[in-house]
C-alpha cells in the first residue's frame, strides 16, 4: 500500500487519502468572459504526463485538509508533499 504523508498529520495508507487533480491550474480572471470551449478547457482539460506531476490531495479520513504532492506517474511514488500556497520543493524536477 502506498504511504502517503500529509503535512499536518504526518504518514499515513493511501486508503485515507482522496485525489483531487492537478495542482497549481489557475483560475481564470474573467468567468463569465469564457467562450464555452474556454470554459471546458479550464474545467476539462488537464495534463497527463509521464514521469514527474505535481498533484492536489485531500486527507478525507484525517484532518479533512487538502495539500499537494509531487508524484512520479509511472512509479506513483509520491517525492514530497506540501501545502497550499507553498512553492513546489525545488527537487521536485517540474519544469
Amino acid at each position: 500500500m502506498l504511504k502517503i504523508t500529509c503535512p499536518w498529520c504526518g504518514a499515513r495508507e493511501e486508503i485515507e487519502f482522496s485525489y483531487g487533480g492537478q495542482a497549481h491550474v489557475a483560475y481564470p480572471a474573467d468567468p463569465a468572459a469564457l467562450s464555452d470551449d474556454e470554459w471546458a478547457q479550464y474545467v476539462f482539460m488537464r495534463d497527463n504526463p509521464k514521469g514527474v506531476f505535481l498533484e492536489r490531495w485531500v486527507h478525507s479520513q484525517g484532518c479533512r485538509r487538502w495539500f499537494n504532492a509531487v508524484r512520479h506517474t509511472v512509479t506513483h511514488q509520491i517525492d514530497a508533499t506540501y501545502k497550499p500556497g507553498e512553492p513546489p520543493p525545488a527537487q521536485a524536477g517540474v519544469k
